[in-house]
């Protein structure tokens, strides 16, 4: 159920309502959660047709189709066919080459078979939207304060918190490969990059086991030796830092296609696409990220924190 209170209260954080735009920010939790693909596509040609000065009605009758296609097409429920990508692009007037093949490479990206698939019936639907950005993401800004993003947890910690999740038990093992094939293609695609800001809170409080912990630290302190993953941990006896920033990731894409915020709650989260509203996670999360430790920092931290779970 995509329910009230969330979008009510976020819709003042910037965003002005006189603007008319629909589908800036969504609440998922059960529905069919939009695939980053055909939500960037839908996105960018709403955008060009208000550039253009055209209305959704005007599209539609000069595409001889309905206002609703345009609208399920602009909120990225359903993905344009190639020949309407080509009146779009003639209707909106986009010469520059360089927007028409990234236009055409979402148009063939939406059309694709997703690769969590195989999952789809044991994963959340707001997962499979955020694991859509994570693929299509040139860099990810994650803010955790309760427990570690998916990309740095070791199997035995990411089941321990599957198993008091609400999953049934026969889903547990089809999960841990979910989370398996995700880390596989983060570590695959070699220009993606990971910052994760993680407050000292979430180590503090053990998953799992004493074993698991350690476990788990010896790896988040393998990561702080690559390259492509920069971990910050906010420490717990910091007056100064502002934590008030809910557990949220930003995904940046490349070319012009505009960057995106996911805010995590319990059972789903929002969907932030309105520029105003993502510019101020995105400031509030650099704020967090600049009072938190730096690298080498945060490495002797974790490794104080890997002695405190020895026997």
């Amino acid at each position: 159920m995509a329910e009230k209170l969330p979008i009510a209260a976020e819709l003042d954080d910037g965003c002005d309502p006189k603007t008319g735009r629909r589908g800036t920010v969504r609440y998922l939790r059960n529905e069919t959660a939009p695939r980053a693909a055909r939500m960037m596509l839908g996105n960018a040609l709403r955008l060009h047709r208000e550039a253009a000065g055209l209305s959704a009605g005007e599209v539609a009758r000069q595409m001889a189709g309905s206002p609703s296609k345009l609208s399920r097409i602009e909120s990225g429920t359903i993905s344009a066919k190639a020949q309407d990508l080509l009146k779009f692009i003639e209707m909106y007037k986009i010469t520059d080459p360089e927007e028409q093949t990234q236009l055409r490479q979402l148009a063939t990206a939406a059309q694709q078979s997703p690769w969590w698939q195989p999952w789809a019936a044991v994963t959340p639907q707001y997962l499979q939207a955020v694991v859509s950005f994570e693929d299509m993401a040139v860099s990810i800004r994650s803010y955790q304060l309760t427990y570690l993003h998916g990309l740095l947890q070791t199997p035995e910690y990411a089941r321990a918190l599957i198993e008091r999740g609400r999953a049934s038990e026969g889903a547990y093992d089809d999960l841990i490969r979910f989370r398996t094939a995700r880390q596989e293609r983060f570590v695959e695609a070699s220009d993606k990059k990971l910052l994760c800001v993680v407050d000292e809170s979430v180590l503090a409080r053990p998953v799992g086991s004493p074993e698991i912990m350690r476990e788990q630290l010896k790896h988040l302190i393998t990561l702080t030796c690559d390259p492509r993953v920069q971990l910050r941990l906010v420490p717990l006896h910091n007056y100064d830092v502002h934590v008030e920033l809910a557990p949220t990731t930003i995904f940046d894409f490349a070319g012009h296609l505009p960057t995106i915020a996911f805010a995590e709650g319990y059972d789903g989260g929002l969907v932030i696409e309105d520029k105003k509203m993502v510019d101020r996670r995105v400031k509030e999360f650099d704020a967090v990220a600049t009072q938190s430790l730096g690298p080498h920092a945060t490495r002797r931290r974790l490794q104080d924190l890997l002695a405190s779970y020895r026997y």
